[in-house]
């Protein structure tokens, strides 16, 4: 009985670090498509597991579209420079990356541009 008991807890531990494992990567996004907006920070989480960005992209027929970017965590941007405080709200960005597959307006980003032309880093060169 009690091997039986160590082979279901040992199976379901293998089943929840693959679950947790899948979460980090980018398999939810098209890797072979990048998407590029330009918005207005609507709001910034600074937050484990990963950082978000929110944008309010205005369409060419006017009406305002809402988009998320999502990046690695917190702490791998500490590193590269960023804080609580690296984007505001209202502040003009430009972000690239990686659309949802889904259709939804969410990218995994790959790069961040203000709108005085400088490259956030994202990760520590």
């Amino acid at each position: 009985m009690k091997l039986i008991v160590i082979c279901v807890l040992a199976l379901g531990l293998t089943l929840a670090a693959k679950t947790s494992y899948a979460h980090h990567g980018t398999a939810a996004y098209q890797e072979d498509k990048q998407v590029t907006v330009t918005g207005a920070v609507s709001g910034f989480e600074f937050a484990n597991p990963h950082t978000l960005v929110f944008l309010d992209v205005k369409q060419s027929d006017g009406t305002v579209a809402k988009w998320q970017g999502e990046m690695t965590s917190p702490n791998h941007l500490v590193r590269a420079g960023w804080t609580r405080n690296t984007l505001r709200a209202g502040e003009r960005i430009t972000i690239t990356g990686l659309p949802m597959k889904r259709g939804a307006r969410s990218i995994w980003i790959r790069k961040i541009v203000k709108a005085d032309g400088t490259e956030l880093p994202l990760v520590m060169e």
